[in-house]
């Protein structure tokens, strides 16, 4: 495993889709900082996979679990981070929020997104799903018995919705 230790290196949990093998693969990836390289370790074949290199491309700001990075040619998603050292570093930094496109605005989504992205959001997961009218009383528990339940309700349920989980520092307030 790799040979730093403390402060000199953040781990996290890595699945890479090997298509030839219909497989997902994991590995482990240090982050070394003073260095600026990175360290990869096979979990399946417990040893090293990739030894100490740099990539260009690749800082610590890209790394956090939903992350998507690129490392010689394999595209890898971050799916945890490795210690708990890790986890309190970037989980500090940067919190989740829910955002949800509605029906009624389901054409401009791709503008939506793009000015997500624009406001410094990272956007970790992305669902699309209609809404039933049981599903609907459940999210709108809240407004039910409400003059404009039933106007919103039929909205809900007459396309489909995108839920989406929002990273970025201080993303709650961020969003609101």
């Amino acid at each position: 495993m790799a040979t730093l230790l403390g402060d000199d290196r953040y781990t996290f949990d890595l699945d890479w889709y090997d298509e030839q093998a219909g497989i997902n693969r994991k590995y482990f990836l240090y982050y070394l900082v003073v260095t600026n390289q990175i360290e990869m370790y096979d979990v399946k074949n417990q040893r090293i996979f990739l030894k100490r290199m740099e990539i260009p491309g690749l800082a610590l700001d890209d790394l956090f679990v939903g992350a998507k990075v690129t490392i010689l040619s394999r595209c890898m998603k971050v799916t945890d981070y490795g210690d708990v050292r890790t986890k309190t570093r970037f989980e500090a930094n940067r919190t989740r929020t829910f955002a949800m496109i509605k029906p009624d605005s389901y054409p401009n989504m791709g503008k939506i997104i793009d000015s997500i992205y624009a406001s410094g959001f990272e956007i970790n997961k992305l669902k699309m799903s209609k809404y039933s009218a049981n599903t609907a009383a459940q999210f709108y528990a809240e407004h039910v018995g409400k003059g404009f339940y039933e106007n919103l309700s039929n909205m809900m349920t007459s396309d489909v919705c995108v839920g989406l989980e929002l990273v970025a520092s201080d993303a709650v307030a961020k969003w609101r």
